[in-house]
Protein backbone atom coordinates (compact mmCIF):
# COMPACT_ATOMS: atom_id res chain seq x y z
CA UNK A 1 0.00 0.00 0.00
CA UNK A 2 1.64 3.18 -1.19
CA UNK A 3 0.91 6.50 0.44
CA UNK A 4 0.99 10.03 -1.03
CA UNK A 5 4.10 11.58 -2.52
CA UNK A 6 5.57 14.36 -0.41
CA UNK A 7 7.48 17.25 -1.92
CA UNK A 8 10.05 19.30 -0.01
CA UNK A 9 11.24 22.78 -0.94
CA UNK A 10 12.86 21.38 -4.07
CA UNK A 11 10.09 19.99 -6.35
CA UNK A 12 12.64 17.88 -8.24
CA UNK A 13 13.47 15.90 -5.08
CA UNK A 14 10.30 14.13 -4.06
CA UNK A 15 9.74 11.87 -1.09
CA UNK A 16 7.48 8.87 -0.72
CA UNK A 17 5.70 7.34 2.28
CA UNK A 18 4.02 3.92 2.16
CA UNK A 19 2.91 1.01 4.33
CA UNK A 20 4.91 -2.07 3.51
CA UNK A 21 3.89 -5.71 3.58
CA UNK A 22 5.96 -6.16 6.73
CA UNK A 23 3.55 -3.91 8.67
CA UNK A 24 6.03 -1.03 8.93
CA UNK A 25 5.64 2.45 7.46
CA UNK A 26 8.51 3.29 5.11
CA UNK A 27 9.75 6.63 3.86
CA UNK A 28 12.22 7.31 1.06
CA UNK A 29 13.77 10.73 0.49
CA UNK A 30 15.83 11.84 -2.49
CA UNK A 31 18.83 13.71 -1.06
CA UNK A 32 20.75 14.40 -4.25
CA UNK A 33 23.18 12.54 -6.47
CA UNK A 34 25.97 10.17 -5.40
CA UNK A 35 29.53 10.40 -6.68
CA UNK A 36 28.80 7.74 -9.31
CA UNK A 37 25.85 9.71 -10.72
CA UNK A 38 23.08 7.56 -9.25
CA UNK A 39 20.33 9.16 -7.11
CA UNK A 40 20.95 9.31 -3.37
CA UNK A 41 17.76 7.89 -1.81
CA UNK A 42 17.61 7.60 1.98
CA UNK A 43 15.28 5.17 3.76
CA UNK A 44 13.49 5.55 7.09
CA UNK A 45 10.85 3.35 8.76
CA UNK A 46 8.43 3.63 11.68
CA UNK A 47 5.44 1.86 13.24
CA UNK A 48 2.93 4.66 12.58
CA UNK A 49 2.28 7.04 9.71
CA UNK A 50 2.66 10.25 11.80
CA UNK A 51 6.02 9.01 13.04
CA UNK A 52 7.34 8.20 9.58
CA UNK A 53 6.18 11.58 8.28
CA UNK A 54 8.10 13.32 11.06
CA UNK A 55 11.24 11.38 10.14
CA UNK A 56 10.83 12.17 6.44
CA UNK A 57 10.25 15.87 7.16
CA UNK A 58 13.36 16.01 9.40
CA UNK A 59 15.44 14.41 6.64
CA UNK A 60 14.10 16.89 4.08
CA UNK A 61 15.00 19.80 6.37
CA UNK A 62 18.58 18.52 6.65
CA UNK A 63 18.79 18.24 2.88
CA UNK A 64 17.34 21.69 2.20
CA UNK A 65 19.60 23.32 4.82
CA UNK A 66 22.68 21.61 3.39
CA UNK A 67 23.32 19.65 6.58
CA UNK A 68 22.68 16.18 5.23
CA UNK A 69 25.38 13.60 5.83
CA UNK A 70 27.19 11.86 3.00
CA UNK A 71 25.74 8.78 1.38
CA UNK A 72 27.01 5.42 2.57
CA UNK A 73 27.47 3.73 5.92
CA UNK A 74 28.74 6.06 8.63
CA UNK A 75 32.02 4.85 10.18
CA UNK A 76 32.41 3.99 13.83
CA UNK A 77 34.38 6.21 16.17
CA UNK A 78 37.30 3.74 16.05
CA UNK A 79 37.31 3.71 12.24
CA UNK A 80 37.09 7.49 11.98
CA UNK A 81 39.82 8.13 14.59
CA UNK A 82 42.15 5.80 12.66
CA UNK A 83 41.38 7.62 9.41
CA UNK A 84 41.70 11.04 11.05
CA UNK A 85 45.10 10.34 12.64
CA UNK A 86 46.50 8.50 9.62
CA UNK A 87 45.52 10.80 6.76
CA UNK A 88 44.48 14.15 8.28
CA UNK A 89 46.21 14.94 11.58
CA UNK A 90 49.52 13.45 10.45
CA UNK A 91 49.84 16.21 7.83
CA UNK A 92 49.66 18.99 10.42
CA UNK A 93 50.75 17.74 13.83
CA UNK A 94 54.33 17.54 15.01
CA UNK A 95 55.61 13.96 15.50
CA UNK A 96 55.54 14.15 19.31
CA UNK A 97 51.99 15.52 19.32
CA UNK A 98 50.85 12.85 16.85
CA UNK A 99 52.31 10.16 19.12
CA UNK A 100 50.32 11.60 22.03
CA UNK A 101 47.11 11.62 19.93
CA UNK A 102 47.65 7.96 18.98
CA UNK A 103 48.35 6.97 22.58
CA UNK A 104 45.18 8.54 23.97
CA UNK A 105 43.12 7.19 21.06
CA UNK A 106 44.31 3.60 21.57
CA UNK A 107 44.15 3.63 25.37
CA UNK A 108 41.10 5.80 26.07
CA UNK A 109 38.89 6.77 23.12
CA UNK A 110 38.59 3.44 21.29
CA UNK A 111 38.00 1.34 24.45
CA UNK A 112 35.49 3.93 25.69
CA UNK A 113 33.35 4.84 22.65
CA UNK A 114 35.09 3.20 19.69
CA UNK A 115 32.22 0.84 18.80
CA UNK A 116 29.61 3.60 18.42
CA UNK A 117 28.78 4.89 14.95
CA UNK A 118 29.57 8.58 14.54
CA UNK A 119 25.94 9.48 13.83
CA UNK A 120 24.77 7.48 16.86
CA UNK A 121 27.31 8.96 19.29
CA UNK A 122 25.50 10.86 22.06
CA UNK A 123 26.73 13.27 24.76
CA UNK A 124 25.85 10.65 27.38
CA UNK A 125 28.42 8.28 25.88
CA UNK A 126 31.20 10.82 26.30
CA UNK A 127 30.11 11.81 29.80
CA UNK A 128 30.10 8.17 30.86
CA UNK A 129 33.57 7.64 29.38
CA UNK A 130 34.97 10.71 31.17
CA UNK A 131 33.44 9.60 34.48
CA UNK A 132 34.96 6.12 34.09
CA UNK A 133 38.39 7.62 33.34
CA UNK A 134 38.25 9.82 36.45
CA UNK A 135 37.13 6.86 38.54
CA UNK A 136 40.07 4.81 37.23
CA UNK A 137 42.48 7.43 38.55
CA UNK A 138 43.21 9.56 35.46
CA UNK A 139 43.94 13.21 36.18
CA UNK A 140 41.36 15.79 35.02
CA UNK A 141 44.03 17.29 32.74
CA UNK A 142 44.38 13.90 31.00
CA UNK A 143 40.62 13.65 30.49
CA UNK A 144 40.57 17.20 29.12
CA UNK A 145 43.24 16.30 26.53
CA UNK A 146 41.18 13.27 25.45
CA UNK A 147 38.13 15.50 25.10
CA UNK A 148 40.02 18.00 22.93
CA UNK A 149 41.40 15.27 20.66
CA UNK A 150 37.97 13.72 20.18
CA UNK A 151 36.32 17.12 19.70
CA UNK A 152 38.81 18.03 16.98
CA UNK A 153 38.24 14.74 15.15
CA UNK A 154 34.45 15.15 15.33
CA UNK A 155 34.76 18.74 14.10
CA UNK A 156 36.50 17.49 10.95
CA UNK A 157 33.83 14.77 10.58
CA UNK A 158 31.15 17.48 10.77
CA UNK A 159 32.89 19.58 8.12
CA UNK A 160 32.96 16.57 5.82
CA UNK A 161 29.26 15.90 6.49
CA UNK A 162 29.78 12.55 8.14
CA UNK A 163 27.68 13.79 11.07
CA UNK A 164 25.14 16.58 11.44
CA UNK A 165 26.77 18.10 14.53
CA UNK A 166 29.72 17.72 16.89
CA UNK A 167 28.41 16.06 20.05
CA UNK A 168 31.62 16.90 21.94
CA UNK A 169 30.48 20.54 21.89
CA UNK A 170 27.49 19.53 24.03
CA UNK A 171 29.67 18.05 26.78
CA UNK A 172 31.45 19.97 29.55
CA UNK A 173 34.86 18.37 30.17
CA UNK A 174 36.38 18.32 33.68
CA UNK A 175 37.66 21.62 35.00
CA UNK A 176 41.44 21.72 35.35
CA UNK A 177 43.21 24.03 37.78
CA UNK A 178 46.29 25.54 36.21
CA UNK A 179 49.46 24.09 37.70
CA UNK A 180 51.17 26.75 39.77
CA UNK A 181 54.74 27.45 38.75
CA UNK A 182 57.47 26.85 41.31
CA UNK A 183 60.60 28.55 39.93
CA UNK A 184 63.95 28.85 41.66
CA UNK A 185 64.69 31.93 43.68
CA UNK A 186 67.89 33.72 42.70
CA UNK A 187 69.71 32.09 45.62
CA UNK A 188 68.37 28.63 44.73
CA UNK A 189 69.43 29.12 41.10
CA UNK A 190 72.97 29.96 42.25
CA UNK A 191 73.10 26.87 44.50
CA UNK A 192 71.83 24.70 41.67
CA UNK A 193 74.47 25.97 39.23
CA UNK A 194 77.20 25.54 41.85
CA UNK A 195 76.20 21.89 42.17
CA UNK A 196 76.11 21.54 38.36
CA UNK A 197 79.60 23.10 38.05
CA UNK A 198 81.09 19.83 39.35
CA UNK A 199 79.75 17.92 36.32
CA UNK A 200 80.77 17.87 32.64
CA UNK A 201 77.24 19.00 31.73
CA UNK A 202 77.48 22.26 33.69
CA UNK A 203 77.13 24.39 30.54
CA UNK A 204 73.88 22.66 29.69
CA UNK A 205 72.37 23.81 32.99
CA UNK A 206 73.78 27.33 32.70
CA UNK A 207 71.91 27.72 29.39
CA UNK A 208 68.76 26.00 30.64
CA UNK A 209 68.45 28.01 33.86
CA UNK A 210 70.03 31.27 32.73
CA UNK A 211 68.34 31.57 29.33
CA UNK A 212 65.06 29.68 29.81
CA UNK A 213 65.54 27.18 26.99
CA UNK A 214 63.23 24.18 26.81
CA UNK A 215 64.83 20.80 27.41
CA UNK A 216 64.53 19.71 23.77
CA UNK A 217 65.93 23.03 22.53
CA UNK A 218 68.94 22.84 24.85
CA UNK A 219 69.79 19.24 24.01
CA UNK A 220 69.17 19.96 20.32
CA UNK A 221 71.62 22.88 20.09
CA UNK A 222 74.35 22.33 17.50
CA UNK A 223 77.53 24.30 16.95
CA UNK A 224 76.56 25.43 13.44
CA UNK A 225 73.68 27.37 15.03
CA UNK A 226 75.86 29.06 17.68
CA UNK A 227 77.31 32.43 16.62
CA UNK A 228 79.90 33.34 19.24
CA UNK A 229 81.02 36.45 17.33
CA UNK A 230 77.51 37.93 17.23
CA UNK A 231 76.70 36.36 20.64
CA UNK A 232 73.54 34.65 19.37
CA UNK A 233 71.92 31.23 19.72
CA UNK A 234 69.78 30.09 16.76
CA UNK A 235 67.48 27.35 18.16
CA UNK A 236 66.51 25.90 14.80
CA UNK A 237 66.10 22.32 16.04
CA UNK A 238 65.12 20.39 19.14
CA UNK A 239 65.93 16.86 20.28
CA UNK A 240 62.98 14.57 20.96
CA UNK A 241 62.39 10.88 21.55
CA UNK A 242 59.74 9.63 19.09
CA UNK A 243 57.79 6.38 18.96
CA UNK A 244 58.97 3.75 16.51
CA UNK A 245 56.74 2.72 13.59
CA UNK A 246 56.63 -0.61 11.77
CA UNK A 247 58.37 -0.66 8.41
CA UNK A 248 57.25 -4.19 7.54
CA UNK A 249 54.22 -5.29 5.53
CA UNK A 250 52.45 -7.15 8.38
CA UNK A 251 52.82 -5.34 11.75
CA UNK A 252 50.54 -7.81 13.56
CA UNK A 253 52.63 -10.84 12.59
CA UNK A 254 55.86 -8.91 13.22
CA UNK A 255 55.04 -8.47 16.90
CA UNK A 256 53.56 -11.95 17.39
CA UNK A 257 56.10 -13.03 20.01
CA UNK A 258 55.35 -9.94 22.11
CA UNK A 259 51.54 -10.08 22.04
CA UNK A 260 49.89 -10.52 25.45
CA UNK A 261 46.15 -11.15 25.18
CA UNK A 262 45.55 -12.18 28.79
CA UNK A 263 45.50 -10.02 31.89
CA UNK A 264 48.12 -10.28 34.60
CA UNK A 265 47.15 -12.09 37.82
CA UNK A 266 45.96 -10.06 40.79
CA UNK A 267 49.36 -10.24 42.50
CA UNK A 268 51.64 -9.76 39.51
CA UNK A 269 55.34 -9.62 40.32
CA UNK A 270 56.62 -8.99 36.80
CA UNK A 271 55.55 -5.35 36.54
CA UNK A 272 56.10 -4.12 40.09
CA UNK A 273 58.39 -1.32 38.91
CA UNK A 274 55.86 0.02 36.39
CA UNK A 275 54.46 3.37 37.48
CA UNK A 276 51.11 2.73 35.78
CA UNK A 277 50.80 -0.86 36.88
CA UNK A 278 50.52 -3.86 34.61
CA UNK A 279 50.21 -3.08 30.87
CA UNK A 280 46.86 -3.57 29.20
CA UNK A 281 46.32 -6.73 27.13
CA UNK A 282 46.83 -6.45 23.39
CA UNK A 283 43.89 -6.04 21.03
CA UNK A 284 43.07 -9.01 18.75
CA UNK A 285 44.48 -7.11 15.76
CA UNK A 286 47.37 -5.49 17.70
CA UNK A 287 49.92 -3.69 15.53
CA UNK A 288 52.12 -2.36 18.33
CA UNK A 289 55.64 -3.47 19.41
CA UNK A 290 57.23 -1.55 16.55
CA UNK A 291 60.44 -1.12 18.54
CA UNK A 292 61.18 -4.82 17.90
CA UNK A 293 60.53 -4.58 14.15
CA UNK A 294 63.69 -5.30 12.08
CA UNK A 295 62.61 -2.57 9.65
CA UNK A 296 61.46 -0.07 12.26
CA UNK A 297 61.53 3.60 11.30
CA UNK A 298 60.85 7.12 12.53
CA UNK A 299 61.63 6.56 16.22
CA UNK A 300 64.36 7.03 18.79
CA UNK A 301 66.21 10.32 19.38
CA UNK A 302 65.46 12.62 16.47
CA UNK A 303 66.19 16.27 15.66
CA UNK A 304 62.84 17.93 14.91
CA UNK A 305 61.72 21.48 14.23
CA UNK A 306 60.31 23.51 17.15
CA UNK A 307 56.55 23.79 17.36
CA UNK A 308 56.20 27.42 16.21
CA UNK A 309 58.14 29.76 13.95
CA UNK A 310 58.59 32.16 16.88
CA UNK A 311 60.50 29.44 18.75
CA UNK A 312 63.23 29.58 16.10
CA UNK A 313 64.01 33.28 16.68
CA UNK A 314 67.64 33.98 17.67
CA UNK A 315 68.36 34.56 21.36
CA UNK A 316 71.19 36.82 22.60
CA UNK A 317 73.88 35.06 24.62
CA UNK A 318 74.93 36.89 27.79
CA UNK A 319 78.53 38.09 27.24
CA UNK A 320 79.58 36.42 30.50
CA UNK A 321 78.64 33.02 28.99
CA UNK A 322 81.03 33.31 26.03
CA UNK A 323 84.27 32.24 27.83
CA UNK A 324 82.46 29.23 29.28
CA UNK A 325 81.18 28.23 25.84
CA UNK A 326 84.66 28.51 24.37
CA UNK A 327 86.08 26.36 27.18
CA UNK A 328 83.25 23.83 26.67
CA UNK A 329 84.04 23.56 22.95
CA UNK A 330 87.73 22.96 23.71
CA UNK A 331 86.85 20.27 26.26
CA UNK A 332 84.58 18.60 23.71
CA UNK A 333 87.40 18.59 21.15
CA UNK A 334 89.61 16.78 23.66
CA UNK A 335 86.86 14.22 24.31
CA UNK A 336 86.45 13.67 20.56
CA UNK A 337 90.16 13.01 20.20
CA UNK A 338 90.16 10.63 23.17
CA UNK A 339 87.17 8.66 21.83
CA UNK A 340 88.78 8.15 18.44
CA UNK A 341 86.77 5.83 16.16
CA UNK A 342 84.09 5.43 18.83
CA UNK A 343 83.00 9.05 18.38
CA UNK A 344 79.70 9.61 16.50
CA UNK A 345 79.65 13.14 15.12
CA UNK A 346 76.32 14.96 15.47
CA UNK A 347 77.68 18.51 15.93
CA UNK A 348 75.73 18.70 19.21
CA UNK A 349 76.79 21.06 21.99
CA UNK A 350 76.04 18.53 24.71
CA UNK A 351 77.01 14.94 24.11
CA UNK A 352 77.76 11.66 25.80
CA UNK A 353 81.26 10.21 25.88
CA UNK A 354 80.82 8.76 22.36
CA UNK A 355 79.48 11.94 20.75
CA UNK A 356 75.81 11.01 20.73
CA UNK A 357 73.35 13.67 21.99
CA UNK A 358 72.30 13.52 25.63
CA UNK A 359 69.27 11.33 26.32
CA UNK A 360 66.32 13.43 27.64
CA UNK A 361 65.55 10.73 30.21
CA UNK A 362 69.09 10.81 31.59
CA UNK A 363 68.99 14.61 31.52
CA UNK A 364 65.80 14.62 33.61
CA UNK A 365 67.34 12.18 36.08
CA UNK A 366 70.42 14.41 36.43
CA UNK A 367 68.18 17.40 37.14
CA UNK A 368 66.60 15.51 40.05
CA UNK A 369 70.05 14.57 41.37
CA UNK A 370 71.21 18.19 41.23
CA UNK A 371 68.12 19.32 43.15
CA UNK A 372 69.01 16.93 45.94
CA UNK A 373 72.69 17.96 45.95
CA UNK A 374 71.77 21.66 46.09
CA UNK A 375 69.25 21.11 48.89
CA UNK A 376 66.31 22.36 46.78
CA UNK A 377 62.81 20.93 47.09
CA UNK A 378 61.56 18.70 44.27
CA UNK A 379 59.99 20.43 41.27
CA UNK A 380 59.45 20.09 37.54
CA UNK A 381 62.27 20.57 35.05
CA UNK A 382 60.20 23.34 33.44
CA UNK A 383 60.06 25.17 36.79
CA UNK A 384 63.82 25.02 37.18
CA UNK A 385 64.55 26.40 33.72
CA UNK A 386 61.91 28.28 31.77
CA UNK A 387 59.82 29.54 34.67
CA UNK A 388 62.95 30.47 36.60
CA UNK A 389 64.39 32.53 33.75
CA UNK A 390 61.13 34.44 33.22
CA UNK A 391 60.64 35.14 36.93
CA UNK A 392 64.21 36.32 37.59
CA UNK A 393 64.17 38.55 34.50
CA UNK A 394 61.02 40.17 35.87
CA UNK A 395 62.66 40.66 39.29
CA UNK A 396 65.61 42.34 37.57
CA UNK A 397 63.21 44.93 36.13
CA UNK A 398 62.94 43.60 32.56
CA UNK A 399 59.59 44.50 30.96
CA UNK A 400 57.12 41.86 29.78
CA UNK A 401 57.51 42.42 25.99
CA UNK A 402 61.26 41.86 26.32
CA UNK A 403 60.77 38.71 28.41
CA UNK A 404 58.31 37.50 25.75
CA UNK A 405 61.00 37.94 23.08
CA UNK A 406 63.63 36.13 25.15
CA UNK A 407 61.32 33.18 25.88
CA UNK A 408 60.01 33.35 22.29
CA UNK A 409 56.32 33.27 23.15
CA UNK A 410 53.70 34.18 20.55
CA UNK A 411 51.39 35.92 23.06
CA UNK A 412 52.24 38.05 26.06
CA UNK A 413 49.50 36.35 28.08
CA UNK A 414 51.52 33.16 27.82
CA UNK A 415 54.57 34.99 29.16
CA UNK A 416 52.64 36.23 32.19
CA UNK A 417 51.85 32.63 33.12
CA UNK A 418 55.61 31.95 33.20
CA UNK A 419 56.40 34.83 35.53
CA UNK A 420 55.60 34.24 39.19
CA UNK A 421 55.35 37.15 41.58
CA UNK A 422 57.43 37.02 44.76
CA UNK A 423 55.95 37.81 48.17
CA UNK A 424 59.01 39.93 49.04
CA UNK A 425 58.51 42.09 45.96
CA UNK A 426 54.79 42.42 46.70
CA UNK A 427 55.54 43.50 50.26
CA UNK A 428 58.00 46.15 49.10
CA UNK A 429 55.54 47.40 46.48
CA UNK A 430 52.74 47.77 49.06
CA UNK A 431 55.12 49.62 51.39
CA UNK A 432 55.69 52.17 48.62
CA UNK A 433 51.93 52.35 48.10
CA UNK A 434 51.48 53.12 51.79
CA UNK A 435 54.06 55.90 51.65
CA UNK A 436 52.18 57.42 48.71
CA UNK A 437 48.86 57.52 50.57
CA UNK A 438 49.76 58.02 54.23
CA UNK A 439 52.81 59.76 55.77
CA UNK A 440 54.68 58.00 58.54
CA UNK A 441 53.51 58.74 62.15
CA UNK A 442 55.34 61.63 63.87
CA UNK A 443 57.30 59.29 66.17
CA UNK A 444 58.62 57.39 63.11
CA UNK A 445 59.70 60.47 61.21
CA UNK A 446 63.42 61.08 61.11
CA UNK A 447 64.83 64.19 62.75
CA UNK A 448 65.94 66.78 60.22
CA UNK A 449 69.61 66.60 59.55
CA UNK A 450 71.88 69.61 59.18
CA UNK A 451 72.80 70.33 55.62
CA UNK A 452 75.94 71.98 54.39
CA UNK A 453 74.37 73.12 51.17
CA UNK A 454 73.15 76.71 51.37
CA UNK A 455 69.96 77.80 49.70
CA UNK A 456 69.92 80.65 47.23
CA UNK A 457 68.05 82.91 49.69
CA UNK A 458 70.73 82.40 52.36
CA UNK A 459 73.51 83.25 49.93
CA UNK A 460 71.74 86.46 48.89
CA UNK A 461 71.19 87.55 52.48
CA UNK A 462 74.83 87.04 53.36
CA UNK A 463 75.92 88.96 50.29
CA UNK A 464 73.80 91.95 51.34
CA UNK A 465 75.23 91.71 54.86
CA UNK A 466 78.81 91.83 53.50
CA UNK A 467 77.98 94.89 51.39
CA UNK A 468 76.66 96.75 54.50
CA UNK A 469 79.74 95.87 56.49
CA UNK A 470 81.99 97.34 53.84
Amino acid sequence: MRGPILAGRNPNMKSSVYLGNDGWWHGRVTMGVKNDGSPDRRHRRARTEPEIRRKVTALEKQRDAGHATKAGRTPTVAQWMTTYLTTIASLKLKPRSLDDYWSKTRNDIIPGVGRHRLDKLAPEHLERMYADMLRDGHAPSHVLKVHRILSRALKIAHRRKLVTHNVAGLVDPPTVDETEANPFTLEEAKRFLLAAAKRPTSMRWIIGVGMGFRQGETLGLRWKYVDLDAELFHPQWQLQRLTWRHGCADPHACGARLHRFGRCPAECGAHGAYKRGCPKPCEPDCTRHASACPQRQGGGLVFTRPKTKKSRNPVPIPPQFIPYLVAHREAQAEAREAAGDQWEEHDALFTRADGRPLDPRADWAEFKELLEEAGISDRRLYDGSRHTAGTILNELGVDMPTIMEILRHTQIGQTRRYVKGRSTLSKAAMARMGDAFLPAPPEQRKAPTETRTETSSTKAARARLRRRIR
